[in-house]
């Protein structure tokens, strides 16, 4: 008796590395040229300009291209293409849960997050205020921040009194600290500016939440996840990264 096959489900910005990567290999794009830019990618392929952010990155991953933030992004050498269409099969059957892009994860904590926090402005005990509180001031005096944005908002979602929501957020946390795609452009558009807009945005959800003000603390907790969209979303050709 035949048995059906599983159905693997592609993701937009892998359907867009795929095609990207077979032009390299054809040499479209022979090795030190330069893409089009993001934008006209974008136009070329009718798709959103964060879908093919997260697709050059993935291709950068993978060895095809080279990332020069403030220049573009340039075909990689001939043995960079090479190698990685022969380990590119490998990679892609791996990837899993890897392959949820960080747009989508952001978008998703869009529309948890905030409800949250609104949430937990009404239902948070004092202890648990104490722990939001405590996990903003740790942000401040550490250099690995990244560590003491997750206990901020992990803690605000464990005092919104849903514990179902409070494990999707978890759940989104892990899978975007799993994504090589994410952590790459974390490389590239988060540093010590990035963190003190952060910490900045905190301070004003932390604000809301002890005011027990369920409206400003939504608002202000939808506002510091778009920023976040938007920091991530910074040109290749513009973005200099400087500290």
């Amino acid at each position: 008796m035949s048995t059906f096959q599983a159905v693997a489900v592609t993701r937009l910005y892998r359907m867009i590395a795929d095609q990207i990567a077979g032009r390299i290999r054809a040499g479209d794009f022979p090795p030190g040229r330069r893409l089009p830019s993001e934008r006209e990618l974008a136009e070329q392929l009718q798709v959103s300009r964060a879908s093919i952010r997260e697709a050059l990155i993935a291709l950068e991953i993978e060895g095809y291209v080279e990332v020069r933030v403030g220049t573009g992004v340039f075909a990689a050498s001939k043995e960079g293409a090479v190698m990685a269409a022969a380990s590119g099969s490998a990679a892609n059957a791996a990837q899993g849960q890897d392959d949820i892009g960080p747009f989508d994860l952001l978008e998703a904590r869009l529309m948890i997050e905030p409800e949250c926090a609104g949430m937990a402005a009404q239902q948070a005990t004092p202890a648990q205020l104490a722990a939001i509180r405590e996990a903003h001031e740790g942000m401040s005096l550490t250099d690995s921040p990244g560590r003491h944005d997750r206990e901020f908002h992990s803690a605000i979602a464990a005092a919104c009194g849903n514990a179902a929501l409070a494990a999707t957020v978890t759940h989104l946390w892990n899978l975007t600290q799993s994504s090589s795609v994410y952590r790459r452009m974390q490389d590239y558009f988060v540093d010590t500016k990035v963190w003190a807009a952060a910490h900045a945005e905190h301070q004003r959800i932390l604000t809301a939440l002890l005011a027990r003000d369920p409206i400003r603390a939504r608002h202000a907790m939808h506002a510091h996840l778009l920023g976040i969209l938007a920091r991530l979303r910074e040109d290749f050709n513009e973005h200099r990264g400087d500290p």
